[in-house]
């Protein structure tokens, strides 16, 4: 096994004679800066956009380390270096961000008291310097955003705020979270204190109900996401089950979405994004229900249930628990909200209840505690703590938490907040959300499937060892600088809850050496942590979290993010150069080793998937360990309830929750929702939440379901140019039988069919468009729009003529589009001629027009990374990092080389989630990336792309 166990005060940083913390080094070389271990290199950062290749950014000669991926270090350099690009200001290597904030984090722990000596404060710096930079963990996104910077210095991503039932509460909440939008953050809000709309208001009349209000703020969201944001304001909103309204709440998006379909099938653009869905209402949040135990088990019981008033508490209705459960799942089956939040459960594991209950969590639900409260979040790479022969770095690992831990509470210390109440709970309750990435990884390299006894086994007592860890250390803080204000009111609650993770932990029954090894080491930590804690309290009421990691995970390589299983078998992957491929997981390699197999079968395995993207049938590979390779996607796809008992195996050594969807086909049934649903509740969870595929109409989901081919034209076709005598064009008609095509294309998600016919030998003569519903007044211009441009063409007008005019013409709908040759359009205008042009122009006056090919622009593309690269092999190259990108950056320097389990170009697709698409023949329930235009993929409830970094709504 991987390494002995530690005691608690052997290999730690711990309480010092002089009152602070005496620290010792884990990762770092006594003598030796963690800088100069590494071999640094300079790149240049170009990212281009995919329509068109014009440049969106651009800064050359940044510096990171040789290890560092193409994709990791372009998502650095454009998410969180500071400063104006161009101007002596900007930060140009990763000394600099990585010195920007652990410089900042070690002068607020000596000003606060937290080291004995310079020495610990510096040792503790060149740690935490030396795990950033091998990436071993990462900080949140708002801590890179701002520490160090003049900017405020926030450096909480999750956000909780409160509402009262009275106007000037409701406007607040307006403010409030209009304030935290403006900063890129998310927050979530409970909304059952105001009154139901079946109840009266003093004046007499009629209450308008919360589900009325949620109309202005979300109205608000979407005029602050429009005003400049690169993506959606993210939001939960959450509603009691015994709140008069709740039936209202729960069919609230079901209703929308109805109407989105409505105006989509009229022609409408209703693109995530497009200028028609600010009509729609309620689609800036995700809406859960919380449901009490009483109301569980009525629906378990088939009994009745009351609805009370929130003025005096009476029952206004009572319903039957069924029927409203039914309804719960079937407005979850056809939009994917409400999900559910298991308000018992929550509060059972509360450790500051004497405060206040736990009313609502943060968008992606990870984050719950106190309403008025945020929470900092930093994430471990699970990855870098698994040895070559499959053990874990149990010591390591203990003492990075450590590390980890301190600095997460050090930036309270100087930390700003986007409202005063916020800030005054957030300092006196000091909420942290350690938590980690590459779980999924982890266990496929181990050779352990996810859906398993001992996958499960591992990941229980992966996180039970980090809380352990993270709670002891809060415990030793509190001895040094002092317990959290809140602790000495809650001060049996927080035990209380210790005891609960301690018992939980007594229960594991680890499979295997690792997880037995890993289960020792965590019991001891939580036997020692609970010690202390009697003497000392704790520093936090809250310690952990399981973060959705979208851009930190990227900013570390790593494979999977939070706590989801990979993607899929193959990914796109951003090479040296600027040029792309498509790669077999390097996770998989490692598994097929760990499971026994010899290098020849684990070559011949390799090339088996990079050829179908599963390993059904792969030669030599055993039917057992097929689920070893069960990915999130793809032919052997973990099944909802695989994903719900991973969920359920950690929940209870998590202080809030975990960020997860539950991915269900879209065959599943409402009565497989509600088992789901059901389950969630059995099994422990906190909150639950599911997708069934392709329920969403209101996203740009379906280009690729289909799955049509487009037919193209003869390749060149020679110039129609009528030839006259007289100074008057002359009409030349098309034959009653000529040759024609029709291409159906999708752009920004408005769906319509081209039709051109052509001379029998002498091009172009005739164009036809559909669009939206026939009678309609855009299918009446579109009609009108074809016979003008068909008589044109009859009497002469080259076609390169109209192309010139109608290309780059901007108007909405515009977007991605279902071509892969034009993968978005300025306008369906722009489309259509750019069709029209691949189709019947030849390549020479295409080129002119700067109009080609997916084929083409690869061929440009190799050619010009084969001339960057001055005779470097880019082919037999893949990088560390798993995943990437569009063909969308260079650099100046080679990646170290990796088994070059290469297929073949992938030109075609812009992200892993489209190279899934490709392999499935399906689309991907995924939304596209704001900033670059790819689709994104999963990061626990929420989306991440993999080109540019941009989340759908997390930090």
């Amino acid at each position: 096994m991987a390494g002995e166990g530690v005691t608690a005060s052997k290999g730690r940083a711990r309480a010092g004679s002089a009152g602070g913390l005496k620290v010792e080094r884990v990762w770092t070389t006594e003598g030796v800066h963690p800088y100069d271990e590494v071999t640094w290199e300079r790149r240049d950062v170009v990212m281009t956009n995919w329509r068109d290749g014009s440049i969106n950014f651009e800064q050359r000669g940044v510096e990171y380390p040789d290890f560092w991926s193409v994709n990791a270090a372009n998502i650095v350099t454009t998410k969180y270096f500071r400063g104006a690009v161009g101007t002596p200001e900007r930060e140009w290597s990763l000394k600099q961000l990585i010195d920007r904030v652990v410089k900042t984090y070690r002068a607020a722990g000596e000003q606060h008291g937290y080291f004995a000596s310079p020495a610990d404060a510096e040792i503790f710096e060149h740690e935490l310097t030396w795990m950033l930079l091998h990436q071993v963990f990462s900080f949140n996104s708002p801590v890179w955003f701002n520490v160090g910077t003049s900017s405020p210095q926030q450096v909480s991503a999750c956000f909780i705020l409160s509402v009262d039932d009275s106007m000037d509460s409701i406007l607040d909440w307006y403010k409030e979270e209009g304030l935290i939008f403006k900063g890129g953050s998310g927050s979530g809000v409970n909304l059952s204190r105001i009154r139901s709309s079946r109840e009266l208001l003093s004046s007499g009349g009629t209450a308008s109900g919360p589900v009325s209000f949620m109309r202005g703020a979300d109205a608000s969201a979407g005029t602050i996401k429009s005003g400049g944001a690169t993506r959606r304001a993210a939001k939960m909103v959450i509603l009691d089950v015994d709140h008069p309204d709740v039936e209202e709440f729960i069919e609230t998006k079901a209703r929308e979405e109805d109407k989105i379909r409505a105006l989509r099938d009229a022609g409408f653009d209703m693109d995530l994004g497009g200028n028609d869905i600010v009509s729609v209402q309620y689609q800036n949040a995700n809406n859960s229900v919380r449901v009490s135990d009483e109301f569980m088990r009525a629906v378990e019981e088939g009994g009745t249930f009351d609805l009370r008033g929130r003025l005096d508490g009476a029952v206004i209705d009572t319903i039957d628990a069924k029927g409203l459960f039914r309804k719960i799942a079937k407005a979850a089956w056809e939009c994917a909200d409400p999900g559910l939040q298991y308000d018992d459960t929550i509060n059972d594991w509360h450790t500051t209840p004497e405060t206040g209950r736990i009313t609502a969590s943060n968008p992606c639900s990870e984050y719950m505690h106190l309403d008025n409260s945020s929470c900092n979040l930093a994430s471990l790479n699970l990855m870098k703590f698994l040895k070559a022969d499959g053990g874990f770095e149990v010591e390591k690992f203990v003492r990075s938490v450590e590390f980890v831990i301190t600095a997460m509470d050090i930036s309270i210390c100087f930390a700003d907040f986007p409202t005063e109440k916020i800030g005054e709970t957030t300092r006196a309750y000091r909420q942290l959300g350690i938590g980690y990435a590459n779980l999924g990884a982890l266990l496929m390299a181990s050779g352990l499937p996810y859906d398993s006894e001992a996958g499960r086994s591992v990941a229980a007592t992966i996180t039970s060892l980090m809380n352990g860890v993270a709670y002891r250390r809060s415990a030793e803080l509190a001895g040094v600088v002092g317990a959290y204000d809140g602790y000495a009111r809650n001060a049996e609650g927080h035990k209380r809850v210790m005891r609960k993770h301690a018992a939980a932990n007594d229960e594991i029954r680890p499979t295997g050496l690792v997880a037995t090894e890993i289960a020792r080491e965590a019991t001891k930590q939580w036997q020692t942590g609970n010690k202390i804690g009697e003497k000392n309290g704790w520093r936090n009421s809250q310690a952990s979290v399981l973060a959705p990691t979208g851009t930190i995970g990227l900013m570390m390589d790593c494979d999977t993010t939070g706590i989801e299983p990979d993607l899929a078998l193959v990914k796109f992957k951003k090479l040296v150069g600027g040029g792309s491929m498509q790669i077999v997981n390097q996770t998989v390699p490692r598994a097929l080793r760990s499971l026994g197999y010899p290098e020849e079968q684990v070559e011949a395995i390799v090339e088996f998937i990079s050829e179908h993207g599963h390993v059904v049938d792969a030669p030599g590979l055993k039917p057992e360990h097929y689920p070893v390779f069960d990915c999130a996607m793809g032919e052997r796809s973990i099944a909802p309830m695989g994903h719900v008992r991973m969920m359920a195996a950690v929940q209870p050594f998590i202080s809030g929750a975990i960020s997860k969807t539950v991915n269900m086909p879209e065959s599943a049934t409402i009565e497989d929702v509600e088992k789901i649903y059901f389950e969630g509740w059995k099994l422990g969870l906190k909150a639950l939440a599911i997708y069934r595929d392709n329920c969403k109409v209101g996203q740009p989901l379906s280009a690729a379901k289909s799955n049509k081919a487009t037919e193209a034209a003869p390749a060149e076709v020679e110039k129609a140019v009528e030839k006259v005598v007289e100074y008057r064009p002359v009409r030349k008609r098309l034959p009653k039988k000529r040759p024609s095509s029709t291409v159906s294309f999708s752009v920004g998600g408005a769906e319509g069919y081209l039709t051109a016919s052509s001379y029998p030998d002498d091009g172009l003569g005739e164009v036809f468009l559909k669009m939206s519903k026939q009678g309609s007044t855009l299918a009446g211009v579109m009609d009108a729009f074809s016979v003008a441009i068909s008589i044109g063409l009859q009497y002469g007008v080259p076609l390169e003529t109209y192309v010139s005019k109608f290309t780059n013409m901007r108007f909405e709908p515009a977007g991605m589009t279902d071509d892969p040759d034009v993968r978005m359009a300025a306008s369906v205008m722009d489309y259509i001629f750019r069709r029209l042009a691949l189709d019947f122009l030849p390549y020479e006056r295409r080129a002119e027009l700067g109009i080609f090919t997916a084929q083409e622009r690869a061929a440009q593309l190799r050619a010009e990374a084969e001339a960057e690269a001055a005779g470097v092999d880019l082919a037999g190259m893949a990088a560390s990092a798993p995943v990437s990108a569009p063909v969308d950056a260079t650099t100046t320097a080679p990646e170290p080389a990796a088994a070059p389990q290469v297929i073949e170009s992938a030109t075609q697709v812009g992200s892993s989630t489209e190279l899934l698409e490709a392999v499935l023949g399906k689309a991907a329930d995924a939304p596209l990336c704001f900033t670059c235009g790819t689709k994104m993929r999963p990061a626990g409830s929420c989306y991440v792309c993999e080109g540019c970094g941009s989340t759908s709504g997390c930090s």
